[in-house]
């Protein structure tokens, strides 16, 4: 079984490390920034000062001057008159004009308001006018985020011990993958799906031997992992262009596909099903192979069949809360989306049929598919593995086994019967002792043996 594995995954590791060569992008391509959404040139800044200023005095040229609220636009103009609006002085600290100052409004129903000291995000643009080339953008979150992965880091070492370095070490390397390798070959003209599987197998490689070591039950999971990413990679690729999905549906998509036509914006769909679906497939196919491995070192004499009935038993609660937890991490990211459509009173066909739902629905369904695939298959190849397996030095047949001496009270050692063998009368014998004795079976059990009165 283990020259089986070899024979697969060595092969399979060699085109990998060809795919990563052969793929590795030369450069990114160059562009001017647009100044749309995230296209745009960005410095760092600071709130100096903020003030309170009446909203009718820095807004009166917004609203329609017959104070029509009949549209959307025109209320929103006539309530910017009302109430006390901010004033905010930001110092640019970052860039070819660090220093200049620069005054923004803020409205008081904004979702944003800025305060004094506060660190924020400006975007640039060169070519308007000076007193509009800076605009806040948004605030300077470094800190709390990299307070926040600091101590997501301690809390895996603290618990991990070494093996929760080595899961840090393999999530580095997997975001370099996915920076160096990945996102650069796809904008440099590659397939995006060839270049998805081709880094998701390398980071499956990596990532598992290198937190589970180089071992036999990780070549199970890998194995298992491989299998469920090809079975996935089908069906998405089926079931997107069945659905006619374009994988352009929202202004982060259509930004992309304005700056890099050439990209296949469907294969790209396709790529982030395989790369999103990785990261939980590892966890199924990990914990199967474990709960397997752990079932045979509990009980030596489980064959294949007890081993892998034990173990999808196991599988069957995994799959049951995985399965939620994808349906909800998906829910969960589009629930703006949702209430939009919920306001709007659309029906359930009406929402499923919108191709930037029906996007989720085939990203989380196959991905589901491909985790519930996972289970019996990784189990398997598990139960097999793990099963013929023999200890060195070992017979091939239980039943050939010599006995070893067990002692009984009284001092005599009796020969115990070995496991998988039912005992039969005649068979045993007793050792020569001030305790039990006889020519025959075990005293108590019938035969010829006999005990001695005192």
């Amino acid at each position: 079984m283990r020259r089986v594995i070899a024979a697969v995954l060595i092969p399979f590791a060699t085109a990998v490390v060809v795919g990563l060569l052969v793929l590795w992008p030369g450069s990114v391509p160059g562009h001017e920034p647009t100044g749309v959404g995230f296209d745009r040139q960005t410095e760092q800044a600071t709130v100096t000062r903020v003030e309170k200023v009446d909203c009718e005095d820095v807004n009166a040229g917004q609203a329609p001057p017959t104070g029509d609220t009949s549209t959307p636009q025109g209320r929103e103009a006539v309530n910017a008159l009302k109430g006390d609006c901010g004033k905010a002085r930001i110092k640019v600290t970052t860039g070819e004009n660090k220093g200049r100052i620069f005054t923004e409004i803020v409205q008081p129903a904004a979702s944003r308001q800025l305060k004094q000291g506060q660190d924020v995000v400006v975007a640039f643009a060169p070519d308007a006018p000076r007193e509009l080339q800076y605009a806040v953008i948004d605030v300077d979150r470094t800190f709390p985020m990299a307070l926040l992965a600091g101590i997501f880091a301690l809390a895996v070492v603290l618990v991990g011990r070494m093996r929760g370095v080595m899961a840090l070490i393999a999530l580095v390397i997997s975001f370099a993958v996915l920076t160096l390798f990945i996102l650069p070959a796809i904008l440099e003209g590659s397939n995006p799906l060839v270049v998805a599987v081709v880094g998701s197998s390398a980071i499956m490689l990596i990532a598992l031997y290198m937190c589970h070591g180089l071992t036999a039950r990780t070549s199970v999971a890998v194995l298992g992992t491989l299998i469920s990413l090809i079975l996935i990679g089908l069906l998405g690729s089926l079931f997107i262009g069945w659905g006619s999905l374009s994988g352009n549906t929202d202004d982060n998509t259509g930004l992309i596909h304005g700056l890099y036509p050439h990209i296949d914006m469907s294969g790209l769909l396709l790529a982030g099903v395989i790369i999103g679906s990785l990261g939980v497939l590892d966890d199924v196919t990990v914990t199967q192979t474990s709960a397997v491995w752990e079932l045979r070192q509990a009980d030596p004499d489980m064959g294949p069949r007890a081993l892998y009935r034990a173990g999808i038993r196991i599988g069957r609660d995994h799959i049951a809360s995985v399965v939620n937890t994808l349906v909800l991490a998906y829910a969960g990211a589009a629930l703006p989306l949702l209430l939009l459509f919920s306001v709007a009173q659309s029906s359930v066909g009406t929402v499923a049929n919108s191709e930037v739902v029906a996007e989720e629905i085939v990203r989380t369904l196959v991905g589901s598919i491909g985790l519930v695939a996972s289970v019996p298959v990784t189990t398997a190849l598990a139960a097999l593995v793990v099963s013929a397996d023999r200890p060195a030095g070992a017979t091939a047949g239980r039943a050939d086994r010599t006995p070893a001496p067990v002692p009984v009270p009284g001092g005599g050692t009796v020969r115990a019967t070995p496991p998988g063998q039912d005992w039969r009368p005649g068979e045993g014998r007793a050792s020569e002792g001030s305790g039990a004795q006889g020519r025959g079976g075990l005293i108590g059990l019938g035969g010829k043996g006999r005990r001695r009165k005192r």
